[in-house]
Formats: C-alpha cells, sequence, structure tokens
C-alpha cells in the first residue's frame, strides 16, 4: 500500500510539472514525452529507454498516417487501449524505414490522439492507461516516439532480435562481412601455399 501511494504521489508530482511547463512541438515535443517517461519509469525503478531511431522512423510513418483522422474521445484523449490501429499499408511503413516485420513482433506500438498534445494529457494518455502496463515492463529497453497534428506515436522496442527494430540493410551486412572474411581467409591461404 505503501508503495502504491508513493508512485501516485510519484506520478501527481510529475503530472503538476508538466502543467506549469509550457508546450513544445515537433522533436522537442517527442524528446520531452521520452525524457517524462523516464522520469516515469525512474519512479518504478525501471532502467530509462533509450532512443531507436527505426523506432523513430516507423513511429513518424504512423503519426504521419493518423495525423488527419480527429480524435474521437470527449474528453480530448484517444488511446485505443489494448487495440492496435490496422493500416492496410503497414507493410509499406515498414518497408519505407527497411524494417522486418520479424525485427518488430516484441515490440509495442501505442497511438494516443491528444489535442494541441499538452504535454500533461499526453504523458497521463500513457501513463493512466492500459499502456502503462508496457511502460512498467522492464523487457522494453527502447523507444521511438514522433507526433503529427494531435496524434502522438510511441513505439517501444526490446533488446531481443526479435524486437530490436533493426533494419534489414544492417542486418545484410553480416553476412558480407561474414562472406569477405572467409573470402579474405581464402586468398591469404592460397597466397601461404604458393609461396612456401
Amino acid at each position: 500500500m505503501v508503495s502504491l501511494r508513493s508512485h501516485l504521489v510519484t506520478l501527481l508530482l510529475l503530472q503538476v510539472i508538466l502543467l506549469l511547463s509550457h508546450p513544445v512541438k515537433s522533436d522537442d515535443e517527442d524528446k520531452r514525452l521520452l525524457q517524462d517517461i523516464n522520469s516515469y519509469r525512474a519512479t518504478l525503478n525501471l532502467s530509462a529507454l533509450t532512443e531507436n531511431d527505426n523506432a523513430d522512423c516507423l513511429a513518424g510513418e504512423m503519426a504521419d498516417q493518423f495525423k488527419n483522422q480527429p480524435c474521437t474521445n470527449s474528453t480530448g484523449a484517444n488511446t485505443v487501449p489494448g487495440t492496435e490501429m490496422q493500416l492496410a499499408n503497414y507493410p509499406d511503413l515498414l518497408n519505407h524505414c527497411h524494417l522486418n516485420v520479424s525485427n518488430t513482433r516484441d515490440g509495442v506500438i501505442m497511438p494516443a490522439c491528444v489535442p494541441d498534445l499538452v504535454p500533461s494529457l499526453v504523458l497521463a494518455n500513457f501513463t493512466g492507461s492500459q499502456y502503462s502496463s508496457y511502460l512498467n515492463d522492464s523487457k522494453y529497453t527502447g523507444a521511438g516516439i514522433s507526433s503529427e497534428g494531435d496524434w502522438i506515436v510511441v513505439i517501444l522496442t526490446t533488446n531481443t532480435p526479435e524486437g530490436s527494430y533493426a533494419t534489414y540493410k544492417s542486418a545484410s551486412v553480416v553476412p558480407k562481412a561474414g562472406m569477405l572474411f572467409h573470402l579474405f581467409s581464402l586468398f591469404l591461404g592460397l597466397f601461404l601455399a604458393l609461396i612456401s
């Protein structure tokens, strides 16, 4: 009970700090949300999420898709907790960011719509909804965040191959490097055999 009370007090303090600050837009807004989420996670003794550029790319693509959709909740926030918004062109979005579905399987995508992206409401939308169970989970180690219009998308990543959001271009470098190593070894062996 004491632990729950201390978490609620800390969350309340974060809300007050955010209410007193001025709204920031675009990249600053996204970085600020990551800082706020990390502050929230620190109150739970969880490690900070690191920025994942590949997840940022996908979050940007998804936010761009959502930007013209209205917020549908009369309270001014719509997180669609527990559901994924279906995008027919999701494979194209992955492809644009050079991602493969197998490297995104363990991640979680959390879109939210908050009019004017008021920072305190945005944070509350993630920490006070079903999304909080993901933010409270230590398996998530990285995040990508992007916003467009009234929409903000947070993508949580893991340090596993299935949730790393590693690009398929960077993944293909490993076989090429391995092949080059084997060819070099072969030529070195042939050269040493010839000079012996």
